[in-house]
């Protein structure tokens, strides 16, 4: 008996790596929504506070909207997911830094979910965006 696990037509890791990316992507761009309509002020401020140039908070549009989008289409998957782990980094640092080892009210780690949009992101950057991409299963970045 042949105990290698190998990828069949029948396995179903298509379908898994699309469910993940479009997860990924379809929550983060609610953020990035929330930015085009209500502005940036927050994170402009909280750079400024950190002594960065405030120009760097523009750099969110990149990673809660074109990313997203990117990984949702499957086309430059991989350094999309990778700017999008950046900018779970950068919001981590900046924002959550008091929370990194607080619980919330209901028991879960304070800090669950972007830790689950940064372990998405680099998933999806360690896996690719499989078949069901516009890049191709086997394109260069995907």
């Amino acid at each position: 008996m042949n105990d290698t696990i190998t990828s069949t037509p029948h396995s179903r890791d298509d379908e898994g790596k699309l469910l993940l990316r479009a997860v990924l992507a379809i929550l983060l761009l609610f953020h990035g929504v929330s930015k085009i309509n209500g502005g940036i002020g927050f994170v402009t401020s909280m750079l400024q506070q950190a002594g960065l140039p405030a120009l760097l908070g523009y750099l969110v549009y990149i990673g809660e909207v074109v990313a997203p989008l990117l990984i949702l289409i499957g086309l430059y998957t991989r350094p999309a997911a990778l700017v999008v782990a950046v900018n779970m980094i950068v919001a981590l640092l900046l924002v959550h830094t008091s929370q990194f080892f607080s619980m919330s009210e209901t028991g879960g780690w304070a800090l669950e979910l972007q830790g689950l949009y940064l372990g998405g992101a680099l998933v999806v950057a360690l896996l690719g965006a499989g078949r069901y991409s516009f890049g191709g299963m086997y394109g260069r970045y995907n």
